[in-house]
């Protein structure tokens, strides 16, 4: 039973920085301050004010949603993997 114990425990410590280095391999790449600032310039244009502190989530959620609308309209609209038949 003591082998049995020390081949899982040696299994887990091998397993763990290998299950570490996959996962880092599938983040996103950092952002850029080019690509942060044109994304503050279209919520901007959508009508985000940063200086109107009081009534942040709201006005912050609506910009977004503006220009995830402007982004789906410019590449055609979103598809939700389903199909419909004419039978």
């Amino acid at each position: 039973m003591k082998s049995f114990l020390k081949a899982a425990v040696l299994a887990a410590i091998v397993a763990v920085p290998a299950a570490a280095f996959a996962q880092a391999q599938t983040q996103q790449q950092p952002v850029t301050r080019a690509e942060v600032r044109a994304d503050l310039a279209q919520l901007r244009a959508a009508g985000y004010d940063p200086s109107d502190w009081m009534h942040y989530p709201e006005n912050i959620q609506a910009a977004e949603a503006k220009v995830a609308a402007q982004r789906a309209t410019a590449y055609g609209p979103s598809t939700n993997g389903t199909s419909q038949s004419s039978q």
